[in-house]
């Protein structure tokens, strides 16, 4: 059952928690405005070489960093969370109260969603004031890629929060398929700059049509551009529903 005042205290209890927790905080809200400034010490927002002059640096790397965000918060503090809180015996507890299944994940999601939006949109605030980045897509748009892509990968991490059998391998293994990711999908370096057959790895990476999605929609494109990048990250999302809700255990 579903309840709404057992969502909203746990929703709370939630961010409290996020944000008492140094590593999540930092990765969510710091890191993407470090690595932002990092590369605008060195390019500014000059074109990007290979990619014409239209778009600079920055202009591709706000989207590319905002897709970074969403792998990170996808696999790292949810995964981790509910398995620490299955192995330390929290969720055995939660069972013997109203608390369902579904408020413990949508807590989770309100939670790390929010977390994920106020990063990109700090991301993009300085991008703005700094560098002048330049967004000639609908607002629209990217609010429903980014939608899109966050649920995704959210679902992504409660699969692996409902089959791994502690916080330390759910920790491991979320960072075994987070760090490539970054790497070859494009979020930390534009995959036009990497060699074909790296580019092609890519693309079996879910994390790759996040970036090309928010890429394209940032740039103007429209959702008809990105059928292939939309259709995968649905079957993600649809995958991770049916699937985390099949393995997500109590203790």
């Amino acid at each position: 059952m579903f309840n709404t005042k057992s969502l909203t205290k746990m929703v709370w209890m939630e961010a409290k928690l996020f944000l008492r927790e140094p590593v999540s905080a930092f990765f969510t809200l710091v890191f993407p405005l470090l690595m932002l400034f990092i590369f605008g010490s060195i390019f500014s927002n000059k074109p990007v070489p290979g990619m014409g002059d239209s778009q600079g640096v920055i202009d591709n790397l706000i989207p590319a960093l905002t897709a970074m965000v969403i792998g990170m918060t996808g696999l790292m503090p949810i995964t981790i969370t509910l398995a620490t809180y299955r192995e330390n015996g929290i969720l055995r507890r939660l069972r013997t109260t109203p608390v369902s299944p579904l408020v413990v994940m949508a807590a989770q999601l309100v939670v790390v969603f929010t977390m994920t939006t106020l990063g990109v949109l700090l991301l993009a605030a300085a991008g703005k004031l700094f560098y002048h980045v330049r967004f000639v897509g609908n607002i629209f748009s990217i609010l429903g890629g980014f939608t899109l892509s966050s649920l995704s990968f959210f679902g992504i991490g409660f699969i692996l929060a409902g089959v791994m059998p502690s916080a330390r391998s759910a920790q491991i293994v979320a960072m075994v398929l987070l760090y490539p990711m970054l790497i070859l999908s494009g979020a930390a370096w534009p995959r036009e700059l990497m060699p074909n057959a790296v580019s092609k790895l890519s693309s079996f990476l879910p994390l790759t049509y996040v970036v090309n999605l928010l890429r394209g929609l940032w740039g103007g494109e429209s959702w008809g551009h990105h059928l292939l990048d939309v259709g995968v990250l649905a079957g993600v999302l649809v995958l991770g529903v049916i699937i985390s809700m099949k393995t997500f255990r109590w203790e």
